[in-house]
């Protein structure tokens, strides 16, 4: 077993040290998105299912309460929270409209979405994805894989470099994280205008 946990920890530095070479660009880029929405009145909306569903609530987490330096609260909404808004579009439609009807309902043309799908084909996050399309609001994707579906609709997509779901949300995690300090960072410490 120890060769074995041993080969987990070697996949996760190989795929860490990908993450490292080539996020830079497109982690700035979707910090500078963030900070710009926030700063024009709009909000951060994050979705996604399972384990991307949990990172939804973490991220949003950071940015309502604050991650490392004390600031004003930012307006971020994990879309999975409300479980009676959850079953009963999932009761009365179906489960693949449970983010469409809520970026629909909650959404403005200042506000930018976040949808996260290791595999990038989600349905659901998919037509959110498409409902925040149609209404002119910033589309931020994080996959994994080949980028699924999700590769053609998103304004910024950040591909965790492996196929392994497992390591494509350490490598979500981490690259929200960065996301987090770049805002805060943007707004109201070293980068702030």
């Amino acid at each position: 077993m120890d060769k074995y946990v041993a080969d987990i920890f070697d996949e996760m530095k190989e795929t860490q040290n990908r993450f490292i070479a080539e996020a830079s660009p497109v982690l700035i880029a979707i910090s500078t998105e963030i900070a710009q929405c926030f700063l024009n009145g709009g909000k951060l909306m994050i979705f996604g299912n399972g384990g991307s569903a949990s990172d939804a609530q973490h991220i949003a987490a950071e940015f309502v309460n604050r991650f490392k330096m004390e600031r004003p609260p930012l307006p971020a909404i994990a879309l999975t929270t409300d479980t009676s808004i959850l079953t009963s579009i999932g009761n009365d439609y179906e489960f693949n409209d449970i983010f469409i009807k809520q970026v629909s309902a909650l959404g403005n043309e200042n506000d930018v979405v976040w949808g996260i799908s290791t595999s990038g084909n989600s349905e659901n996050v998919v037509r959110a994805l498409r409902e925040a399309a149609r209404s002119d609001m910033k589309i931020i994707g994080f996959t994994g894989r080949d980028g699924g579906k999700m590769k053609g609709l998103c304004d910024m997509l950040f591909q965790s470099p492996s196929e392994n779901t497992a390591r494509i949300q350490e490598v979500h995690i981490s690259a929200a994280h960065i996301i987090c300090q770049l805002v805060d960072e943007i707004m109201f410490g070293r980068f702030a205008s």
